[in-house]
């Protein structure tokens, strides 16, 4: 390994011996590392070698190191101390980024009904494998850095699957490979929103939209939803972006009818506004017909269209992609360049090989059987055994149910059982009580037995149906 040390001049045996202490001290040289040779370490500081080896014989002495004949000198089974830490400093972020809650990794439980986390099972990790040795082998991976819209293969497979699964007019150069849903809206707004403009988005809502157009400077006014979508006469008429889940609306999972469609594209063109559609989990339908979407609809360019492969295959991939008209394009590759430049192409090149094999389509007809079978499962249990705490939102795609409630669920509790609670996802609004209970990442006997302890927990709380 590369030991830095530095030497001032003075004792320079007590000066290797120090520094080398205290990296073992800190963790930084842990228990059973080889340390350079002394020879090696005393050409790199340019000094003897009886000057390395008294250093090392010291630290040995002290039971720090060990030598071992043939091998080298090694750090010996010593639990390291307190390890070391930037400084505190004086810094301060901006006041926003203290209203955010602290990123925090979901702990793992036993019946895990969480919004968004597909079934990582369901994913063809042995397919997957070899898609990815086959990019490592192919010498398609540059030596340098690569075009910022992403893996030219993935573009052109992008916009085929999308153009033949959602109607979605698009060729490769109007698609740009992003790390997610979440980096194409980042995208959008760095581009598109002035600091202080108004942004509207659906009430209730994808938190983590809001936050971060919030966090862009922009003014985000939430804009009720009923049973058609976003309700466009409560758009406040400054907004120049609108963020919307029209094929599933998030959280409650209703699609917009045609006819909001229609009035919210009429909207954008009166008022020179741009709309973001965000077609998170649509592959995933149960019944009925898909409504095409509000990108395939529009004639003047005013939609911008992001996605990702995260509940399809898996969010660790990180890939996603936006899809925008040609105006805004050139700069959208600019903020894209500008933040991360590109993404990993290895694993870029490997997912172009499963959209052309036709692979993506067939583990969603499987994962879409397998999701039916939970949605159908979680939907009857709840109007059977939940009826008199939630009325269940109609829903018919996706990976979560949501439930509106006569009762409290802000302090609802059942040990060993994750959930999401409906308050959460408005902002400006008086919160509706509810629950929103995926089903990705649980399985069928989870479901039963989680939703039991669910039960539990309801007639724990009180309210109607509680004796």
């Amino acid at each position: 390994m590369d030991l830095h040390i530095s030497l001032t001049g003075g004792d320079l045996v007590a000066q290797i011996y120090r520094q080398v202490r205290d990296a073992i001290a800190d963790g930084r040289l842990r228990p059973g590392e080889r340390l350079p040779p002394s020879r090696e370490l005393a050409r790199t500081l340019a000094v003897s070698r009886n000057t390395v080896a008294a250093a090392y014989d010291r630290l040995t002495a002290e039971g720090l190191l060990t030598g071992r004949v043939g091998a080298g000198t090694f750090v010996a089974g010593t639990a390291p101390g307190r390890p070391r830490r930037a400084p505190r400093g004086v810094l301060a972020a901006r006041p926003f980024w203290d209203t955010l809650p602290d990123p925090v990794e979901a702990a793992p439980v036993r019946y895990d009904f969480r919004v968004g986390a597909p079934d990582a099972s369901l994913f063809p990790l042995q397919t997957w494998r070899r898609l990815v040795s086959q990019s490592l082998r192919s010498h398609e991976i540059p030596s340098g850095y690569a075009d910022p819209s992403g893996h030219s293969g993935l573009r052109a497979a992008i916009a085929r699957h999308l153009g033949i699964a959602r109607s979605v007019r698009a060729a490769a150069e109007d698609v740009l490979v992003t790390q997610g849903a979440q980096q194409a809206l980042d995208l959008v707004g760095r581009v598109l929103v002035e600091p202080g403009a108004c942004v509207a988005v659906e009430e209730p809502g994808y938190p983590p939209a809001r936050r971060l157009l919030a966090s862009l400077g922009a003014r985000v006014t939430g804009v009720p939803v009923d049973d058609e979508g976003i309700v466009v006469d409560r758009i406040p008429g400054a907004a120049r972006l609108v963020y919307v889940t029209p094929s599933h609306q998030f959280p409650l999972g209703t699609p917009m009818s045609p006819a909001r469609r229609a009035a919210l594209l009429e909207w954008a063109g009166r008022r020179d506004a741009v709309i973001v559609e965000d077609d998170y989990d649509s592959e995933f339908r149960f019944a009925g017909r898909p409504l095409d979407p509000l990108q395939s609809l529009d004639r003047a360019g005013r939609v911008i269209y992001i996605g990702s492969f995260s509940k399809t295959l898996l969010p660790m991939l990180r890939l996603g992609f936006l899809i925008a008209p040609a105006a805004p394009r050139p700069a959208l590759l600019k903020a894209k360049q500008l933040t991360d430049w590109h993404g990993d192409l290895t694993t870029q090149a490997a997912l172009a090989r499963f959209l052309d094999e036709g692979l993506l389509t067939r583990h969603v007809r499987k994962a879409t059987r397998e999701y039916a079978a939970r949605h159908e499962l979680i939907v009857r249990t709840l109007e059977r055994e939940f009826g008199d705490w939630l009325q269940l939102v109609p829903s018919a795609a996706g990976l979560h149910v949501c439930a509106r409630s006569v009762v409290d669920t802000s302090a609802l509790h059942a040990p060993g059982v994750a959930f999401d609670r409906l308050h959460t996802y408005y902002s400006d609004s008086p919160p509706e009580q509810g629950l929103a209970l995926g089903y990705g990442a649980v399985s069928p006997d989870g479901i039963v037995a989680g939703l039991r302890l669910l039960r539990d927990a309801f007639r724990a709380a009180g309210g109607p149906g509680s004796r």
